[in-house]
């Protein structure tokens, strides 16, 4: 398989070159005794850019030529190579597509990036809150019906800003959604930042390339083997300049990029085309059955599965739940004590991502803890009332800010108490957890019946993700500059 790349790298360490350049550790000679032996390896691939190892910001040669294979393999016009993560393909794909106070739909349940290329636009976004799926309690999706209504009400929108899947693996097909925006001349971004496998066969989700997006993030990271920040952005589109776009991710990408992070994308791109040409998807599902099956016979514990029709699940993401009354943080504590470590708990569920190969991956661990689980140390929470109070509090499925970014962000930041944060935007989003909608989004105005709502969720034992102010009763409110 080719690695234009990697194998530029590996000629020019097998030159035993003398390093008259940065980095410092001049190809590792110069380093710490004690981690020398652990970085060995990798450190004369840390290099800059040589002759014959191309410019990310100026591609002509290897990284060119790896970008290219990549943009083929998924059938794109383009690929970009990211050594700052999805974070910043989120950034460049939305600051591409919108200005100052442009009209986007953005789905409530983004990640904050999303948000964050929002503000830095200072364009005004219309949050379209998404589904929760009752057995995950957790949101999925928006609904096409949403959607429409949404671009009914705001035709102009500059673009729809969706993600898919969400964290738990949980998709929808969009391409109905897409050729409903297209319709309408409205470019569709996708954070896809953990489907970068999606292509591998028609056991896995669809994803949004083959759906028709325009811009797709990829975190390549997250289930292939890739290094951690490596993630790709795939560019697809007839409604949005590319140009824009390359001068975006040249302000936004580090002049310095990793030629570690970006030999192992290239990397990555040929261990995933080797999976899809050898059609191992069957093996690598065999394997993820076999581990379902050790999950199964464990009495303590259950898969989670969705009832929802829409819904394909992304065989990698396993989510399970205690059938003890264990909370998901409880679980994860006794997994991490039992030396399993899990992706993430919720007080709900507990989730696993399992590779993407047809290796036998038997986790013995499992096998020691049958029938060992310890007791709740917890009262138990009426975990579907409190879910019921949150997916109630957002029942507004389209809803827009009464001010834009572009006022807010000339507005100073204060810290003041819920009941006096009445009457103001809010400078932080509040997110109960679960489902993990924003339950107050940063430039929501805040009402007296908001307030009270998140007084009570709190008192109902929800977990808040925010300021950790909010613990004490403190919210943080954008104020005019006097």
């Amino acid at each position: 398989m080719e690695t234009p790349l990697f194998t530029a790298l590996m000629k020019h360490t097998k030159r035993n070159p003398l390093s008259l350049h940065v980095p410092g550790h001049k190809n590792g000679t110069v380093f710490m005794n004690q981690a020398e032996q652990v970085y060995r390896g990798i450190l004369p691939f840390d290099v800059t850019e040589l002759t014959g190892l191309d410019d990310l910001h100026h591609p002509k040669e290897a990284i060119a030529k790896a970008q290219q294979l990549t943009a083929t393999l998924y059938g794109v016009q383009n690929t970009y190579f990211l050594v700052n993560g999805s974070t910043v393909g989120n950034l460049a794909m939305i600051l591409a597509s919108s200005s100052k106070n442009d009209e986007v739909l953005v789905q409530r349940n983004s990640h904050k990036s999303i948000i964050n290329g929002i503000q830095l636009a200072g364009a005004s976004p219309i949050f379209l809150s998404p589904k929760v799926d009752n057995e995950y309690q957790v949101p999925t999706y928006v609904e096409i019906e949403t959607i429409k209504e949404a671009i009914r009400r705001y035709p102009k929108a500059k673009a729809l800003i969706l993600t898919n899947p969400n964290y738990y693996g949980l998709t929808v097909d969009l391409t109905a959604i897409i050729q409903l925006a297209h319709k309408h001349r409205i470019p569709v971004l996708v954070d896809e930042a953990h489907g970068a496998h999606f292509i591998v066969g028609n056991e896995f989700p669809t994803s949004a390339i083959e759906a028709g997006a325009d811009i797709v993030v990829h975190s390549a990271h997250k289930t292939l083997p890739a290094m951690t920040m490596g993630s790709f952005l795939h560019f697809n589109s007839k409604l949005i300049e590319k140009e824009k776009l390359d001068f975006y991710l040249s302000v936004l990408q580090s002049s310095s990029p990793s030629y570690p992070i970006m030999a192992s994308l290239d990397l990555a791109r040929a261990y995933l085309k080797s999976i899809k040409e050898d059609k191992k998807q069957a093996e690598i599902l065999q394997v993820i059955e076999s581990v379902k099956q050790q999950i199964h016979s464990i009495d303590e514990i259950v898969i989670v599965r969705s009832a929802d029709k829409l819904v394909k699940t992304d065989p990698l993401k396993v989510t399970i739940r205690s059938t003890k009354g264990l909370t998901g943080f409880e679980l994860q504590d006794y997994f991490e004590s039992q030396n399993i470590f899990a992706e993430l708990a919720d007080p709900t569920n507990l989730l696993f991502i399992l590779p993407l190969a047809n290796t036998i991956l038997s986790i013995k661990e499992l096998e020691k803890i049958k029938g060992k689980f310890p007791n709740p140390s917890h009262s138990t929470t009426n975990r579907q009332l409190v879910h019921t109070k949150i997916s109630q509090s957002n029942s507004n499925s389209i809803q827009s800010l009464e001010k834009p970014y572009s006022y807010l962000n000339e507005c100073e930041r204060k810290l003041v108490a819920f009941d006096e944060a009445i009457g103001y935007y809010s400078a932080e989003s509040i997110i109960p957890y679960p489902p993990g909608i924003p339950f107050i989004m940063i430039g929501e105005k805040i009402t007296t019946t908001l307030i009270e709502q998140m007084k009570e969720l709190m008192k109902s034992g929800v977990s808040i993700q925010g300021d950790h102010n909010i613990q004490q009763g403190k919210i943080a409110i954008f104020m005019k500059r006097r």
